[in-house]
């Protein structure tokens, strides 16, 4: 594709760099990004990527808007309340760059359905908020070989990873299987910061535009930790794990399933 006059304007800054140029920026409009959750990661995720030109945005959400969403969940606003997220979204979206084309499903991710909506992307990026939903987006992207960039937050700190599905460590590489119910406080229950999730989900964008366009150093076979309050980041080293259940050498989960009994329905 051949950039517009206003292109060239709107995304100036980009081709400046050396590393993005305008074949760069040509190729982020040809990509397709996923966001699974428009909430706290989500919302920064979303309205950074299309202010960066990603062409195609897929938003996953079975959610409507709440009151308590809005300290945190940038890409809702007080008239949102009571909307569907994805629907909210997608016209922030859309009203910061008419280059974009946003698809839109307002489901929750389950086994059922999500390897065929991840097939149909270049990256994903987990913007869920319960265990469940992160093990089974992390089943589907290997099982499809999308690469995605898995982030938690809770209180004051988060923490993310990249994940090129076969070649580096998966999540289940990490963090086996979920934890016992009720073991794990969520952000309802314990707390978020409110811009803790507007780091980490920025992050999440990085990663997938450094990894579109080939350029820079993945957060791959570690776990990047932030701490809002000691303004620290520090990364534990990982690797794939020859016992993995999902990619090491003798594989036990070869069908994805919905892991755990809140399925990937719980709201926090």
């Amino acid at each position: 594709m051949t950039l517009s006059e206003q292109q060239i304007e709107r995304y100036s800054r980009h081709i400046l760099l050396q590393e993005i140029g305008g074949r760069g920026q040509e190729r982020l409009l040809a990509s397709k990004v996923l966001i699974i959750g428009m909430g706290g990661l989500g919302s920064p995720a979303a309205l950074y990527l299309a202010a960066a030109g990603v062409g195609t945005i897929g938003l996953v959400d079975g959610d409507a808007v709440d009151l308590a969403n809005l300290q945190r969940q940038i890409v809702h606003h007080t008239a949102d309340i009571g909307r569907r997220k994805v629907d909210s979204a997608r016209e922030k979206i859309q009203a910061i760059n008419p280059d974009v084309t946003v698809r839109t499903y307002d489901l929750w991710a389950r086994a059922s359905n999500i390897r065929e909506i991840v097939r149909q992307y270049d990256f994903v990026i987990d913007g869920a908020d319960n265990f469940a939903a992160k093990f089974l987006i992390n089943d589907a992207c290997c099982f499809e070989k999308v690469p995605f960039c898995h982030a938690g937050i809770l209180q004051f700190e988060g923490q993310l990873m990249t994940v090129i599905p076969w070649r580096t460590a998966c999540y289940r590489c990490v963090f086996r299987s979920p934890p016992p119910p009720g073991s794990a406080p969520s952000c309802g229950q314990a707390g978020v910061l409110g811009v803790l999730p507007g780091v980490i989900g920025s992050l999440q964008a990085t990663e997938a535009i450094k990894y579109l366009l080939g350029i820079g150093s993945l957060a791959t076979d570690c776990l990047l930790v932030y701490s809002a309050l000691t303004m620290e980041f520090r990364k534990v080293h990982t690797g794939r794990r020859a016992d993995c259940p999902l990619c090491g050498s003798n594989p036990t989960i070869t069908t994805l399933m919905d892991d755990g009994p809140a399925g990937c329905n719980r709201k926090d």
